[in-house]
């Protein structure tokens, strides 16, 4: 159970300011968190906004947890890794939100049999509207992952996978807000080509992906039943959906994803 727990942040950004903000609107208290952040204009901030601890070295926030959210950039990762004493990781347990860092790299750098997660969240838990992934490391137990999907269900939906489909979901979901932020804008700009005032096209536009979304995760039907379900035979829709059959559309979506995953295996080895 999360309730009561500390938790700590290696890293003060957007993504783990969107982690505390389902952190406290799942009830965890201010004074049980504590994040550290190098940039004191970035700490005042999170102080006055969230009213939260803010520190700026990472002993600091370390210590204070029982679980530590690792939220720095990967390029960094090992010289923030390295900052934490190996005496204090023992008995925590840390959640990497590190794009392409691998649970096994995390371990090497920390202390021997640490327990690690990683996770791989998206940008809409900015409006706690998150898709994220979770996958264990070798010595995190049932119990972690069970904390990591509580915390991580407060900031959306969260799933476990096998760590090696982490690339995949980053193809997935974690590229997808660009996808679908793409989509809109062309359904908007479709919309005013035919007369509609951009705000009013922008206003459908989103909300229709929203409502078509909700339609997919509450009803929990195959999307082609609910396609068909708008589909009339001759209507407007059908000619709309040969239009994006002539264009390749489920093809180019299917190839995005396909290069996204690609990218960041290489960005891994990297």
């Amino acid at each position: 159970m999360l309730k009561g727990k500390k938790i700590g942040f290696i890293g003060g950004g957007n993504m783990a300011e969107a982690i505390v903000k389902g952190l406290l609107a799942g009830g965890v208290a201010t004074h049980d968190i504590t994040l550290a952040e190098p940039v004191a204009q970035r700490r005042d901030y999170l102080l006055a906004s969230y009213g939260v601890t803010a520190v700026d070295d990472n002993g600091s926030a370390l210590q204070a947890a029982d679980i530590v959210i690792l939220a720095v950039k990967p390029q960094v990762c090992m010289t923030a890794l390295r900052s934490l004493p190996g005496d204090a990781c023992s008995g925590k347990l840390f959640i990497s939100i590190m794009a392409g860092v691998t649970t096994q790299a995390i371990e090497n750098a920390l202390a021997k049999g640490v327990r690690v997660i990683r996770v791989m969240p998206n940008t809409p838990a900015l409006v706690l509207q998150a898709a994220s992934a979770i996958a264990p490391g070798t010595s995190a137990t049932a119990g972690d992952l069970s904390l990591a999907l509580e915390i991580f269900n407060l900031l959306g939906t969260a799933c476990t996978v096998e760590e090696k489909l982490l690339d995949a979901v980053t193809g997935l979901s974690g590229s997808g807000p660009a996808y679908v932020f793409t989509f809109i804008e062309a359904l908007s700009d479709a919309g005013v080509k035919n007369g509609l005032p951009r705000d009013k096209a922008t206003l459908l536009a989103a909300q229709t992906v929203l409502g078509s979304a909700k339609m997919v995760l509450d009803t929990a039907e195959h999307t082609g039943v609910l396609r068909d379900r708008v589909t009339s035979p001759g209507g407007t829709t059908i000619a709309g959906l040969h239009a994006l059959e002539q264009a390749a559309f489920r093809g180019a979506i299917m190839n995005a994803v396909d290069m996204a995953t690609k990218r960041s295996e290489e960005l891994g080895k990297s």
